[in-house]
């Protein structure tokens, strides 16, 4: 049998509410500072004020350098970050297409704020034309097709809109082109600007948007807490360079991190009520993949969004996988700072993983006074940052319509 390939992180990139310095996000999370405040969207008609997380410091020319007319805010977002991976990568920029080289995207709402601004001109604005490139900008697949374009990505260039499993997928599934030897390199990741009225709306709708904040907007999510109501949704973006381990030390790359393995599966039973069942598929698909023992893991990364339903289902999944050894696991949820980001949500998580592996530190989970009693049962890291040397964790991503994507990185 051929062996495996491993696969290296070389590059990260981020567009989050304080900017793109990966480091600086990191000791925020480190510190527990939240990035959630409340947010109005300033329409008097249609007014929507609640906590959120956006990226209030992006600038569009300063971050990508030129203008692009065919991008919505979300896939600006994702295209500064994937550029900002490929700087820290140190990739060369090639004059032609590169074949052995992919895009692997996640996405959630892609084009939300482009086609609420196409209905509006429609609708409110009874226009008879719209702008002529809404199309291509709302369309799923131009985010990764930006990137392709601007590093001259030549192999596969993919999209997977799996709601908040997006970005976790996609970056399992460029894992995967890298070591089965299709490609050689990967810019994978995930956007997504989910702060259009009418999303905001709809997710009101299904009342699972945190609606207390007691302590201030700041302390809106409180995943795992006995008093807590629900998500707070966010915009950002996050961006991987992934490269066949060889490759990568040939031309005398950093190594940032090990991608050692990725496990899905879908729930198979609801389109919106998460199983104990799937998730556990998922962590121990990931492990298998890995050739990690439930042991090995120093720290999750957990998906806590700080629904009611959803946080002790995911937290009985760890207990199943890890047995007596989650009693020790160190367990966060870092969307009580960085919100819910859709389809970025599993790639940002992803970063702060590497992060973690790389400075020996785990973020906690912030706002997590009263343990709820049906989230015991692990470590959970609160109060304050764990100094804790890890050699392997998992990142947790599990969505709505029942897919479930986990992945197992390594120290490198």
């Amino acid at each position: 049998m051929k062996a495996q390939r491993r696969v290296a992180v070389t590059g990260l990139g981020l567009t989050g509410p304080w900017g793109g310095d990966v480091d600086d996000f990191f000791r925020r999370m480190l510190a527990g500072v939240s990035a959630i405040a409340q947010y109005d969207s300033g329409e008097a008609h249609l007014a929507v004020s609640m906590p959120a997380v956006r990226c209030t410091d992006f600038d569009p020319l300063a971050d990508i350098g030129h203008k692009v007319p065919t991008l919505d805010r979300s896939g600006l977002l994702g295209l500064a970050a994937a550029n900002a991976a490929w700087r820290q990568a140190g990739l060369p920029m090639a004059e032609t297409p590169q074949r052995r080289a992919g895009v692997f995207w996640g996405t959630a709402l892609p084009g939300a704020l482009t086609i609420e601004r196409c209905y509006r001109d429609v609708f409110i604005g009874q226009r008879a034309r719209i702008a002529p490139l809404t199309l291509v900008t709302a369309m799923s697949n131009s985010t990764a097709s930006h990137i392709a374009i601007e590093h001259k990505l030549g192999g596969p260039c993919l999209t997977y809109t799996i709601a908040c499993a997006a970005a976790a997928t996609a970056i399992g599934e460029g894992f995967r082109r890298i070591r089965d030897g299709s490609v050689d390199v990967v810019v994978t990741g995930g956007s997504d600007s989910p702060l259009s009225i009418g999303t905001v709306r709809a997710w009101e709708a299904m009342r699972v948007l945190a609606g207390s904040a007691p302590r201030g907007a700041a302390a809106a999510c409180r995943p795992f807490a006995a008093d807590r109501d629900g998500l707070v949704l966010g915009e950002g973006a996050a961006a991987l360079v992934l490269e066949e381990w060889s490759h990568a030390q040939a031309r005398g790359a950093t190594i940032l991190a090990e991608l050692a393995g990725y496990g899905c599966s879908s729930d198979a039973g609801h389109l919106v009520r998460p199983s104990q069942d799937g998730q556990v598929a998922a962590m121990r698909g990931a492990l298998d993949d890995a050739g990690l023992s439930h042991t090995d893991i120093g720290y999750v990364n957990a998906h806590g969004t700080a629904t009611p339903e959803g946080d002790p289902i995911e937290i009985a999944a760890i207990r199943e996988v890890f047995g007596a050894h989650a009693a020790a696991l160190p367990v966060s949820a870092t969307k009580s700072m960085h919100g819910h980001m859709m389809g970025a949500t599993g790639a940002i998580e992803a970063l702060l993983c590497i992060q973690a592996l790389r400075h020996g530190a785990i973020p906690p989970t912030a706002h997590l006074d009263d343990v709820s009693a049906d989230c015991a049962g692990v470590f959970h890291v609160r109060g304050a940052a764990l100094e804790h040397k890890i050699g392997a964790c998992l990142s947790n991503s599990f969505a709505f319509g029942g897919s479930n994507a986990v992945l197992a990185l390594r120290r490198a």
